[in-house]
């Protein structure tokens, strides 16, 4: 679990994208990303417009929390500094009807379900592309 002070410090990276997670009052992230109020669709990232209407996208909060509908470990040479292996994910977000790829725990590539309940963390991981630390999303699995 992230202490306050590493939240702190973390504030200070700039995220991977922007409009992509946001911190709540309580500290905890949270996914940002588009609702279609024409068509009822969910988008993630956040679209400039629908992409089944072409309507305005309305921001919209996700959540938090999903379901791993598929996942794989990935070992060959990661790009933007992600540790080696690294895993990524299908997620079934709980908040929202949508489905988002997203990357997994860095520091647990191993050991993920299908059908398993994780939760969104986000943390300073690898570099925005231009060499620069950046903070990224993640999803993470439960504490009992």
């Amino acid at each position: 679990m992230t202490t306050a002070a590493e939240l702190q410090v973390s504030h200070v990276l700039p995220p991977v994208a922007e409009n992509i997670f946001a911190f709540a009052d309580d500290g905890q992230p949270y996914l940002i990303g588009g609702f279609c109020p024409a068509c009822g669709r969910y988008y993630f990232p956040f679209p400039e417009y629908c992409g089944h209407c072409q309507g305005s996208v309305e921001i919209a909060d996700l959540g938090r929390q999903g379901v791993i509908y598929s996942h794989t470990v990935i070992r060959t040479k990661p790009p933007y500094g992600l540790p080696k292996p690294y895993a990524v994910a299908m997620i079934d977000l709980d908040a929202v009807p949508l489905r988002i790829f997203c990357l997994l725990d860095p520091g647990q590539p191993e050991g993920y379900r299908i059908e398993q309940t994780v939760r969104l963390a986000v943390a300073p991981i690898g570099h925005d592309g231009a060499g620069r630390e950046c903070l990224r999303p993640y999803f993470t699995t439960l504490q009992d």
